[in-house]
């Protein structure tokens, strides 16, 4: 369906507020088989409180969506701080989502490269154990950015410990 190397990262504006919200429902209601306290809302929604947030931080929060052949693929959420680091500037995905007929494709590794090469400095990626399938993503994808450099770590998490993977990005490394 998709070739990687026409993915791009497009810095979200106000004008995709309504895209995110509802890409950021598929992609709660993936994680809740994975974390059985997210619930549904009375409204049939499960709703990201944060969301506004990236409109009025942005010095500290950046919202992307992810694009294969000028479609919509996808979107990024990073932040700058991360609940896995002392470090206040550190760079943290928050949230990252790929749609299902993209996966596999090589749309996530581009858009992932093209994320660290815009955003340069240091970068965590939390990944909770029990999500098997973005475990493999991330560890392969971190692997061949930083050619190996990354450490990682694991902290306590319910209903999985957390995986912690930290490297630095440079820019211009965004070839996949």
């Amino acid at each position: 369906m998709s070739d990687g190397q026409t993915a791009s990262l497009d810095a979200a504006t106000s004008s995709d507020a309504l895209l995110l919200s509802n890409l950021l429902e598929l992609y709660i209601h993936d994680l809740s088989d994975l974390f059985p306290g997210i619930e549904l809302g009375a409204d049939g929604r499960f709703g990201y409180p944060r969301l506004p947030l990236y409109g009025s931080e942005r010095d500290r929060r950046f919202a992307f969506i992810i694009r294969c052949g000028g479609r919509v693929a996808g979107f990024v959420l990073a932040t700058r701080g991360s609940p896995a680091a002392e470090d206040p500037d550190v760079l943290d995905i928050a949230e990252f989502f790929v749609l299902r007929g993209y996966r596999r494709s090589g749309v996530g590794r581009r858009a992932a490269f093209l994320l660290w090469s815009g955003l340069p400095g240091t970068w965590t990626v939390r990944v909770s154990e029990g999500n098997r399938g973005a475990l493999a993503f991330w560890s392969g994808v971190i692997a061949d950015f930083t050619k190996g450099a990354a450490t990682e770590s694991t902290r306590p998490g319910e209903p999985n410990a957390w995986r912690v993977f930290s490297f630095e990005s440079a820019p211009g490394r965004a070839t996949v």
